[in-house]
């Protein structure tokens, strides 16, 4: 079937590598199944604790993916250059180029999503209405990584990649690369599992135990940041510390240095 009417190969790439590698790395979660020497939490709290239940959760991410991807079609072919040819050039400076670009877009999605999902967090109306049905998920899980209510996903989610694609000014297929690479880091943020071969939990303190303080032990209240770094949380001092220890019976524990706060 012939989709060139509706986009490039590239601008397709865009829209559903993600959401491919979004199930098929969550996938690969769920076959691991429980290990339970190397979670946060265990599978018994995802069922007493949580308010959506997983088929309510599966329904709500193909939702917010199928928003997702069609906002992707659009802000790419709006921004897409007439000739990528220099773009995607393998010599020297264009790789400098790409991983100045890289960086930039990694630097626009943190501080976009920071500033929005705190707002969320403070302003009571957007909590309840809106950002409240990701905190359904209080023991969170890999597929459960992208539910949201759609607004919220839009929001929170979805401008952040458009406006890291637009202000970077990466070629298509190098997009391709961040946006995957970003959506298994979200993956991994909400695994709960602490595994000891895993690099993003090993390169980023904003990792799955960052985001469990902030689903569960920190009252909502810090470790905004999402997804790579945990910048804006400790310049603006929401930033909770914690330290991981092993539990007796199994597992790691999250436990925040500091509950003074409010």
């Amino acid at each position: 079937m012939d989709l060139n009417w509706l986009a490039s190969d590239d601008e397709l790439m865009l829209m559903l590598m993600p959401i491919v590698v979004y199930w098929v790395y969550s996938g690969m979660y769920e076959l691991l199944g429980s290990l339970d020497k190397y979670r946060l939490h265990s599978p018994r709290q995802e069922d007493t604790k949580n308010l959506a239940s997983k088929t309510a959760v599966l329904k709500g991410v193909l939702l917010q993916q199928l928003i997702q991807a069609t906002i992707t079609l659009l802000v790419s072919k709006m921004t897409r250059e007439e000739d990528d040819a220099e773009a995607n050039k393998t010599n020297t400076a264009s790789v400098v180029a790409a991983a100045s670009q890289f960086l930039l877009a990694m630097f626009v999605f943190d501080t976009w999503q920071y500033f929005v999902h705190r707002c969320m967090h403070h302003n009571k109306f957007l909590y309840r209405k809106f950002h409240s049905w990701h905190h359904r998920i209080v023991a969170p899980y890999a597929f459960a990584a992208q539910y949201n209510h759609p607004l919220d996903g839009i929001a929170t989610e979805t401008l952040a990649g458009a406006l890291a694609y637009s202000a970077s000014g990466m070629s298509t297929s190098a997009a391709v690369v961040f946006f995957c690479f970003a959506t298994v880091k979200g993956i991994d943020d909400h695994c709960g599992l602490l595994l000891p071969w895993n690099p993003f939990h090993l390169l980023f303190r904003n990792n799955t135990a960052f985001h469990h303080v902030h689903h569960q032990l920190a009252g909502n209240k810090r470790n905004f940041s999402q997804p790579f770094f945990v910048t804006w949380d400790k310049i603006f001092g929401t930033y909770a510390d914690f330290t991981v220890v092993r539990r007796k019976n199994g597992g790691f524990e999250a436990q925040i240095a500091n509950r003074s706060f409010k």
